[in-house]
């Protein structure tokens, strides 16, 4: 076992010595042990349970014979850090947490892990770490919240707490109504309650084989959460006694699943960040190229908000993560012979799983669309690509012409779109908010809700550097890559460019020449980094382009 290096022999006696210092026995000592990544905190509310999930965890791993010790993990709550300084300091969290949870297994040498997040970046840190260390590991994710309900009875959640701020600067909603919004939008603990980056992430969690079934859906409230951590608990000593890894599991046809199944699901766009990342620890790269490819033979049978009305909770009724796999299983669109968690083959995972909701889980014979949930676009304004989540477009914006309205910040432009100077028509441009630029490439969902509480959601697109959070809808297209700091074209179009957007066909442009953009080019100054000191100026010197997934090199 690892932990040997640390308890075996007299010449490791003074290491023992400190573990019994923690008040373990010899008999617990002499067990395997078994890390408990616990991203418990007070300030994120899809976390703060994850005590209660983490001491599952351990009666687990205690009753299956190991000997369970916890250490914690950070995590940022997106939502609390929207709109200000505080969001270039999310996707920066995926590496921090990532190194931070590689130093501390291997400075204490445990046989296996059990992973618990829950929010945005959290997930894919611990999944990078997982396939970083590639010793026995499962995850165990804190669970998605529960819908909120409004005074009429109508449910509703995180996303339409954020457009209601744009309709309330539009003058459609009284301050009152805002105030029903804040008070019901997010009434529990767990990750916000539609398929945001955080649920996105821990349904991947199942379909690449490193969760127990129910992971990415069983409401966090519910004592079925507690009873999935102590199986997960007791499951590690199996992935221990038998050496499964997490390269074992997260090869390349697992990830060609999880991507599937982020179609089949309409995901996050953050997802595009993510399994890159998550690919690049294990030896390997993922390209959008592939995603479009997937995307194109992969229907879409799910629209939880923001796409549409329904929830999590009631993609776990309908049969949850697995009940999607198996649908996508009628046009062999999976890879059944991977092994998981569960220490069997996907395909036996599936067998005898149903469908129990064909109106939440659309039978793959009548789908929403034909194509996935998020489109992959090319063109001269991102030569490396760009992303849009195409299930969250009103059908209307699927192609668009417009003019450009630029701006070199989040900040200038939410403050166009509260003044009423975005117009029917426009194209809002937002640059230097990519990976270098930002740095730490902030998610929009402020002014894409604005725009749609504006009333401007079938009429304005907006293409940017950045990102978007997994509550965004509409013609939302992030990732630009090259971005601007970088030198991308993004940095050279001009107030009134007229810009083409056609998702259906993958492509975006402006009517701009290769001789006029050389002209701009030459031109062209970057602009000072916002951020000089600490680990986000650090971050923005190492990391590398969003179509790369935003790794560090």
């Amino acid at each position: 076992m690892n932990s040997d290096f640390i308890k075996k022999g007299v010449d490791r006696a003074p290491n023992k010595s400190l573990m019994v210092a923690l008040g373990l026995t010899e008999e617990e000592i002499n067990r395997p042990l078994i890390g408990v990544v616990c991203s418990y905190n007070e300030i994120v509310p899809g976390h703060m349970h994850l005590d209660k999930i983490a001491d599952a965890v351990k009666a687990g791993v205690r009753m299956a014979g190991g000997t369970p010790i916890m250490f914690p993990a950070i995590a940022v709550c997106d939502g609390i850090a929207m709109g200000h300084v505080g969001m270039k300091y999310s996707l920066v969290t995926r590496d921090l947490i990532a190194d931070s949870t590689e130093a501390m297994v291997i400075a204490h040498q445990f046989d296996g892990l059990v992973m618990i997040p829950n929010c945005d970046k959290n997930v894919p840190g611990l999944l990078m770490a997982a396939a970083r260390l590639n010793i026995p590991t499962i995850f165990c994710s804190g669970g998605p919240m529960l819908a909120g309900h409004l005074d009429d009875g109508s449910r509703t959640c995180l996303s339409h707490m954020f457009e209601a701020v744009g309709a309330y600067h539009a003058g459609t909603m009284t301050e009152e109504k805002v105030n029903e919004y804040i008070e019901n939008a997010c009434p529990s603990c767990g990750s916000c309650s539609g398929m945001y980056t955080a649920n996105s992430m821990n349904c991947l969690c199942e379909a690449i084989g490193m969760a127990l079934p129910g992971n990415g859906t069983i409401p966090a409230p519910l004592s079925a959460r507690i009873r999935l951590a102590k199986k997960a608990g007791m499951q590690i000593m199996e992935l221990v006694n038998r050496d499964i890894r997490p390269r074992d599991i997260m090869t390349e046809a697992a990830f060609e699943n999880a991507d599937t199944v982020d179609m089949a699901l309409g995901c996050s766009t953050n997802t595009m960040l993510h399994l890159p990342a998550i690919a690049h620890e294990c030896g390997m790269e993922l390209s959008l190229d592939m995603s479009n490819e997937i995307s194109s033979r992969t229907p879409n049978l799910c629209h939880l908000a923001p796409a549409g009305d329904t929830f999590m909770e009631d993609l776990d009724r309908a049969g949850g993560v697995y009940a999607v796999m198996k649908e996508l299983t009628k046009k062999n669109l999976l890879n059944l012979d991977v092994i998981t968690v569960t220490g069997k083959t996907m395909g036996e995972n599936l067998e005898g799983v149903r469908n129990k909701n064909p109106e939440i889980i659309r039978p793959i014979e009548n789908p929403f669309s034909e194509s996935g949930g998020i489109a992959v676009l090319k063109g001269n304004i991102a030569m490396d690509g760009s992303v849009v989540k195409q299930s969250a477009v009103a059908p209307e914006m699927m192609q668009h012409s417009g003019p450009a309205r630029v701006f070199d910040s989040e900040d200038d432009a939410i403050a166009a779109i509260f003044g009423k100077q975005i117009n029917a028509g426009d194209v809002v441009v937002i640059r230097y908010e990519g990976p270098k630029g930002g740095p730490g490439m902030r998610e929009m969902l402020n002014p894409t809700s604005a725009i749609i509480g504006m009333g401007l959601g079938a009429s304005v697109a907006l293409i940017t550097d950045g990102r978007f959070s997994g509550a965004t809808r509409g013609a939302a297209i992030g990732h630009v890559s090259p971005e601007a700091a970088a030198g991308g074209n993004i940095a050279l179009i001009k107030e009134g460019d007229i810009i083409d957007i056609d998702i259906k066909a993958c492509t975006m442009n402006a009517r701009v020449s290769e001789e006029e953009f050389a002209k701009r080019r030459a031109e062209w100054v970057c602009p000072e980094p916002r951020i000089k000191t600490g680990y986000a100026a650090r971050y923005a010197k190492l990391v590398t382009s969003a179509d790369k997934g935003a790794v560090l090199v």
